[in-house]
Parts: C-alpha cells; structure tokens; sequence
C-alpha cells in the first residue's frame, strides 16, 4: 500500500509540474506555488493506517496570539481534510490525516489544492493580524526613505485614508494626530 500511493505521489505530482522530494521511505516534499504565499512545502507521510499531511504555514506572531488563534479555530470548522494548528512556540502548520485506501489521483490532487488554498487564501490575514505592528512600521521605514512598498501592496488598505479620515494607530508607541505620543 504504502508503495503505490508513493508512486501515486509522485504520478500526480509529475502531472501537474509541482516539485516534488523523496524525503525518507514514504515521505515527500511537495512545493505548492502560491500568489500570496509564495510557496508551501506540503510533507506527504505514507504510513500504513494514514496519510499525513503537514505544512508550515507561519512563524508565531508577534502580537494578537488569541485573536489570530481565534480566527484560525473558526476557519477550521470550514476545511477540508487538513485544519490550522500550532506546536510548542506557535508557529502555524496546515496538518491533516486520511485513510489511505480513499487516495486517489483525484483526492490527493483535492488534497495538495485544500493546502494550497488554505495557506495561499489566509496569509496576508495571518499576517495582518499577527505582524501588524511590524507591517506598519515597515511601510513607514520604506515611505520614508522613498522606498519601492510594492511587496506590502496586501497591506495597503491599512495606510489609506478612509471617506472618515486616515486611520489611527492605537497600538504602542503610536503618536496622535498632533505628533505626540498617545498614553
């Protein structure tokens, strides 16, 4: 079983020009191209009960843990196959397990497109919500300086004034609209 869903793995990834490494007896690594997630590596883990999947998705935030693990807990009641989990220092994995005899062709291309969407779909939300102090602070490094901020163009809408004026940092250290340091 385990050597023909391994020659499955590779079959499909072949078909569908992914790059794809034979990491250990039974285990793969599977590049997933993406347009906001550059790239995730999808591991492949044939073992005789299951398939396992596994990809990191994010380091841990800097700020807005809970809210980010919120928001990740409640897009899991809405996936397929894989779920949003953390290990011991918070970073981000897509993890998931499956009956081996139900993979096919279909099914682990349905399983390689539900990583991708799901980590390529959440990023710059991720991101928003647990690097924003450091977004901010990045745009307004390369602002500044008269800087390219063409690779935070995701973020954009948090520089742009809104119909009800600019928008307020709150955050630490943020400075108030007469220049000074808000409490």
């Amino acid at each position: 079983m385990t050597d023909d869903l391994g020659a499955l793995i590779e079959s499909v990834c072949a078909e569908r020009q992914l790059d794809c490494e034979s990491t250990g007896p039974g285990s793969y690594a599977v590049t997933l191209p993406g347009t906001h997630k550059l790239k995730t590596i999808c591991n492949l883990i044939v073992g005789e009960h299951a398939l396992r999947i596994e990809a990191f998705v994010m380091r841990q935030p800097d700020e807005r843990r809970e809210e980010l693990w919120a928001w990740l807990l409640q897009r899991n009641a809405r996936m397929y196959a894989v779920s949003f989990s953390i290990d011991a220092v918070g970073d981000v994995y897509l993890t998931g397990r499956v009956n081996p005899a139900g993979v096919d062709g279909d099914e682990l291309d349905r399983l390689l497109g539900a990583v991708l969407t799901y980590a390529d779909e959440s990023f710059d939300t991720m991101l928003e919500i647990g690097f924003g102090s450091s977004i901010r602070r990045e745009w307004e490094w390369r602002v500044k300086r008269g800087e390219s901020t063409a690779n935070l163009a995701a973020f954009a809408h948090l520089f742009e004034p809104s119909e009800t004026g600019p928008p307020v940092d709150t955050g630490p250290g943020a400075t108030s609209t007469d220049g000074t340091n808000q409490p």
